[in-house]
């Protein structure tokens, strides 16, 4: 009982020591002053002493405890007598938050940022040691590059972060930090001289001027130098943008403008190597040009200077063996010049048209009739018939073969041909035939023709066979060979099969291609393979389409469907049953013609897609050709081998017995089309 007794009665004694004034000592407003001195008391003493002096009342965390020394050989109002305890707090660890009225908690510092604070205080004081959280406005600069500058000013337990949005710091922590933290900022947000000088030049290249200022600039001279400039080229306005100093740039200025000096002849002379364009059509369009631009300068009021002689005596020819532009022009018209080769000599890209070209035709007849006759050998007057040609022949035929056999053709025996009669020198004779005669016609063509070509060049694929067509004929009677008049014939062979006529037009964005499209699909009908004037038959397309690259689009159908009926009888007789068969004949035919045409294009950008899609088609052909059927046929010439495809150069290629490219399932099919 006697020790805490003991510590009570020396915390009054404490307390009483600090709350009496010295004499000689009082404030000079009259106010209680304190003259706070502490060796190695408890912290807790120290906080009941400064809720005596303030008024306020304080809660203690558990953990809050220490020994503190402090001396003061002046006096201090309650006021400044706080701010000397928050003081104490900083240094032990511990921070005062104010909860509710006149309410204070004492907690250690790593709970501060879940700890209230004061909120955006008008004005931040400069010794305060109270808790502030503060929002900073940034006005030139970046709040997010200011975050990792300031974060070392910081104590672990604050708390520092931008939001980039509204560009603003926000910060807390003791408010003599915060108020430092915000004249650094203040410092570091001035706007600087942006201030930038463009110099447009005359007769130097913008992009050379500044490539000698920053080759002058660089190394340990430019370090010494202290650059603090910045030079830049406008290739476009053949300008020099200079930004920085207002001394470095007036300095840079005079450098510039020596630089910018017209050469000595007025002109120059360049040779340029072309790649992907042609020299012997570029020098034309590129002559027409230089004119205009004399003409322009002519009439900008400098004709008679030496400017305006040298653009009128300039020059460009092609040198067609190396593909090269000579180019002897003033400074100002050689860099126009030479831009417009630049963006004109380009890589241009390749289109892979594929198609698909699908016909298929269907031509169905049927020929059915009976012919009968009955004449008088005597008077070769015809007592009666019916008489209608059944799949091209008739009675009339059939009983003259009878007569003569030699004549006897093969279209008189197609079909099904069955004739009873007979023929009297004497009296009446009589003939009778039935023909039934069907036929089914079907023709499927596919043709998968591709091709690849420049953008906005025409490519043209044929697949044909020249058949000859008789144009015309002169007959001279007095040539005569062994008692016959040979004719002179004029022949022009046409071409007949597949031919794809393509110019793509990539867009400006390149994802899509415009189509100008022929194709054409003909062939001899078989009916007159033998003639002499053989008849075609064609089917054709030509428009204009937009297809997305790798798209498929069908281009359209040509459908054809017939039917044509034609039924020969004798009034009322044909339209009895059964018998009625004795006086008709029959012919029906059907037709129906399809054809369809799928459209594919493949933009090939660059060497990769190219050799890419070369390489993908010869290991097809090396496919097609290792599934050949080997050693089925004895050769009859020993010793020399079948010919093969080499490997394809700088690619991998497949072996024969390996999968078929995309498009392609097995052996025998064509290559892989849309």
């Amino acid at each position: 009982m006697r020790k805490p007794v003991v510590k009570v009665f020396r915390s009054l004694v404490l307390c009483l020591l600090i709350l009496v004034p010295l004499a000689g000592r009082a404030a000079p407003s009259g106010a209680p002053s304190i003259t706070p001195n502490f060796k190695n008391a408890s912290i807790r003493q120290i906080i009941q002493a400064v809720s005596a002096a303030t008024g306020k009342n304080f809660i203690l965390d558990p953990r809050v405890n220490a020994q503190v020394t402090m001396y003061s050989s002046t006096p201090l109002t309650p006021a400044a007598f706080y701010q000397a305890f928050l003081s104490i707090l900083q240094v032990y660890g511990y921070i005062a938050v104010p909860s509710g009225h006149d309410v204070v908690q004492i907690v250690p510092d790593a709970k501060e940022r879940q700890m209230p604070s004061i909120l955006l205080p008008n004005k931040v004081s400069s010794t305060s040691d109270e808790l502030v959280t503060q929002v900073i406005p940034v006005k030139n600069v970046s709040a997010a590059e200011l975050v990792p500058i300031l974060r070392p000013l910081v104590p672990e337990w604050g708390h520092l972060a931008a939001y980039s949005p509204s560009n603003i710091l926000i910060i807390s922590d003791r408010a003599s930090n915060v108020y430092r933290i915000m004249h650094i900022v203040e410092r570091i947000d001035r706007v600087g001289n942006q201030d930038v000088d463009v110099m447009p030049l005359q007769n130097a290249s913008a992009t050379q001027v500044v490539q000698v200022i920053d080759q002058l600039y660089q190394g340990q001279a430019a370090a010494q130098m202290g650059r603090t400039f910045k030079v830049v080229a406008d290739a476009r306005t053949n300008s020099v943008l200079i930004s920085g100093d207002p001394a470095e740039r007036l300095r840079i200025r005079a450098l510039v403008a020596q630089l910018d000096t017209p050469s000595a002849s007025g002109g120059d002379t360049r040779v340029v190597y072309l790649h992907y364009a042609s020299a012997k059509k570029l020098a034309p369009k590129l002559k027409e040009q230089m004119q205009e631009l004399a003409q322009i300068a002519s009439n900008a009021n400098v004709k008679g200077t030496a400017q305006a002689a040298a653009e009128k005596n300039a020059l460009v020819w092609a040198d067609d063996q190396n593909n090269a532009l000579v180019i002897t022009a003033p400074p100002k018209t050689m860099r126009t010049i030479l831009h417009i080769v630049a963006q004109l000599d380009i890589r241009r890209p390749q289109v892979l048209v594929q198609a698909i070209i699908a016909e298929v035709d269907v031509n169905k007849t049927d020929d059915l009739g009976v012919n009968w006759a009955a004449y008088s050998q005597v008077d070769k007057l015809p007592l009666g018939g019916f008489v209608e040609p059944v799949g091209g022949t008739s009675i009339v035929d059939l009983v003259d073969a009878a007569k003569n056999p030699s004549s006897l053709t093969t279209s008189l025996l197609e079909g099904t041909t069955l004739g009873i009669g007979t023929v009297s020198a004497g009296g009446i004779s009589f003939a009778a035939m039935l023909r039934a005669l069907r036929g089914n016609q079907a023709t499927n063509i596919v043709a998968t023709p591709s091709a690849v070509t420049m953008d906005n060049q025409q490519a043209v694929l044929k697949s044909v066979d020249e058949v000859p067509f008789v144009t015309g004929q002169y007959t001279n009677a007095s040539t005569v060979t062994s008692g016959t008049v040979t004719p002179f014939q004029t022949v022009q062979r046409e071409e007949v099969g597949t031919i794809l006529k393509v110019t793509p037009t990539i867009s400006a964005t390149g994802q899509s291609v415009m189509l100008k499209i022929s194709v054409e699909s003909s062939s001899v009908l078989p009916t007159s393979v033998s003639s002499i004037d053989p008849t075609t038959q064609k089917r054709s397309i030509t428009t204009n389409v937009l297809i997305q690259n790798k798209g498929i689009v069908v281009l359209g159908g040509l459908i054809e469907n017939s039917q044509d009926r034609n039924h020969n009888s004798i009034p009322y007789l044909g339209g009895i049953p059964v018998l009625g068969w004795l006086f008709k004949a029959r012919n029906d035919t059907a037709s129906r013609s399809n054809l369809m045409i799928f459209i594919k294009p493949s933009i090939l950008r660059d060497q990769n897609d190219a050799a890419a899609q070369s390489s993908a088609s010869y290991r097809y052909m090396l496919q097609q050709e290792g599934a050949l059927p080997a050693g089925q046929f004895p050769p009859l010439l020993r010793g020399e081998p079948r010919p093969t495809l080499p490997a394809l150069p700088g690619a991998a290629t497949q072996s024969p017995g390996s999968a078929p490219p995309p498009g392609a399932a097995a052996a025998g099919q064509s290559p892989p089309h849309p």
